[in-house]
């Protein structure tokens, strides 16, 4: 099995071969993807405690402030 030349900052190993592979043979149509999203720390724990004491997600609270920046955003324009 022949492998292809390898650049100093590539970090697949070598020994890997997707020669025989497949593109999108595991891909489903109309999947959407949920991108992560890392807080500092400091704020985390903030959204945390907030959510926390208004009784719901982080998810629901980062949200909702979110929105309201994308309003004020709009509305500045």
């Amino acid at each position: 099995m022949a492998t292809a030349p390898r650049s100093e900052d590539d970090d697949m190993p070598a020994e890997i071969d997707f020669s025989k592979g497949t593109r999108g043979k595991f891909a489903k149509p109309g999947t959407t993807l949920k991108l992560p999203v890392y807080l500092d720390a400091d704020v985390e724990a903030y959204l945390t405690a907030r959510a926390s004491a208004r009784g719901v997600d982080v998810d629901q609270l980062v949200n909702e402030l979110l929105k309201k920046d994308i309003e004020l955003i709009e509305a500045a324009g």
